[in-house]
Order: C-alpha cells, then sequence, then structure tokens
C-alpha cells in the first residue's frame, strides 16, 4: 500500500467461505465455527452473491425454540418468526446483500457498513460475482503501516507539491500515526489544505500542524 486513497481491493480477504442457497442449518452453525467468521455470502450457480446468512439470522431459531409467543409479538417480528423456522440458507439470509466492489475507497466500505448496521461486506464484480470479503478489521489494517512509509507519503504527495520552495526547510515527522509539521512557507492560505491533505492519508492517527508563513501567521 503505497498512495492514497487505499482501495477495498488493499485489505479484503480473497480466500472466502461461502454457501449454496440449500446449505442447511446445521453446516451453516459448523462452517461459521470452523472459519471463525460471523457471516457467510450465499451464492448462485455461477458465484453471484443473492444474500448474506449472519449469526443475527440464525439466533431466532434458539431465540423461540421453547417459546410461544403472543400474537403482537409475532406481527412486530414476522421476520424473526420466519427466520425462527428456517432451515436453509435461502430461507434465512437478508436479501439482497448488502456488497461493496473491489475499487471503492475504504472510507466507502466503512460508510457502508456504518449506515447498513454490518460487519462484513462481501466484495463483488460488476456482474455481483464474489471476489471476496472486506471486515472492521479489515479496514483498520490502514493503521498498521509503518510511520516512516507514512512519512515518506506525506513528504512526496503533499509537502513537495505544496510547498516546493519553503522559506525554511518543511519537515515531517510520524510517531505513532501522529504527524508533525514544521517549517516556515511563502504562501499561507496552503497551510490548511496541507493540513486536510495530511489527516486524509490512509493511516494517520492526528496531526499537529506548526507551518508557519513567512509573514508570521
Amino acid at each position: 500500500m503505497d498512495s492514497s486513497p487505499h482501495r477495498v481491493s488493499d485489505v479484503m480477504t480473497r480466500a472466502v467461505i461461502a454457501v449454496g442457497p440449500k446449505t442447511q442449518f446445521k453446516d451453516l452453525v459448523e462452517g461459521m465455527e470452523q472459519w471463525k467468521v460471523s457471516a457467510v455470502p450465499v451464492l448462485e450457480g455461477d458465484g453471484r452473491v443473492v444474500g448474506v446468512v449472519s449469526e443475527a439470522d440464525m439466533l431466532p431459531k434458539e431465540e423461540f425454540r421453547d417459546s410461544d409467543p403472543d400474537r403482537l409479538t409475532q406481527l412486530h417480528r414476522l421476520a424473526d418468526m420466519a427466520k425462527a423456522g428456517a432451515d436453509c440458507a435461502e430461507e434465512l439470509m437478508s436479501a439482497p446483500a448488502v456488497t461493496v466492489h473491489a475499487d471503492a475507497t475504504l472510507a466507502e466500505a466503512a460508510r457502508i457498513m456504518a449506515l447498513r448496521h454490518v460487519k462484513r461486506l462481501p466484495v463483488v464484480n460488476a456482474e455481483g460475482v464474489l471476489e471476496g470479503v472486506v471486515s472492521r478489521g479489515d479496514l483498520l489494517k490502514v493503521f498498521l503501516r509503518p510511520d516512516n512509509d507514512l512519512a515518506d507519503e506525506i513528504r512526496r504527495d503533499v509537502l513537495d507539491v505544496l510547498f516546493p520552495a519553503p522559506v525554511e526547510p518543511v519537515h515531517v515527522t510520524v510517531v505513532g500515526g501522529v504527524a508533525t509539521l514544521t517549517g516556515r512557507v511563502q504562501d499561507a492560505t496552503r497551510i490548511p489544505l496541507a493540513a486536510r491533505l495530511v489527516r486524509g492519508v490512509e493511516g494517520i492517527v492526528g496531526l499537529d500542524c506548526r507551518l508557519a508563513a513567512d509573514d508570521g501567521t
């Protein structure tokens, strides 16, 4: 990962467990336990994602196993009641599946997860065929980038571009993902832009901008 913004394809898991529509309930549980995942995509024969089965989809079977919910509960939880009686993936799955494309930015994927309240997203191509899976943990991998790599990217893609001839040398140091900028520049109007671009570098946790303009501002 050398440039920003990074894409889902940079961090996604390509070896993915998936199931067919007729996969039985017990086989779903065993597969999730074996692969240590909380959800699995459901594929049609051509590999196209048609839904996702998550642990949340399967819990109603246990919740209502030995209970007799009243009519009001049944009316308010029709979908859960249906899943409580489901035997296979196509009866359990949430459809259509919430997916993302491999060329989406990490910010776009994170936004989809937050808005749709999901922990994992199947990654599909233009035809909806499964290419991988991206999880919340995958999106956080950018914060494992070495400080030196972050400093190199900031210097190359931000500082050298915005301040090719500074009054005093512009320096960047990154410690624990926090970038510090120092130096004096000719154009004060570029300092806020530099700060915004540095904060946008994938893996940067925070910024201490100490840049000053030649007029003392």
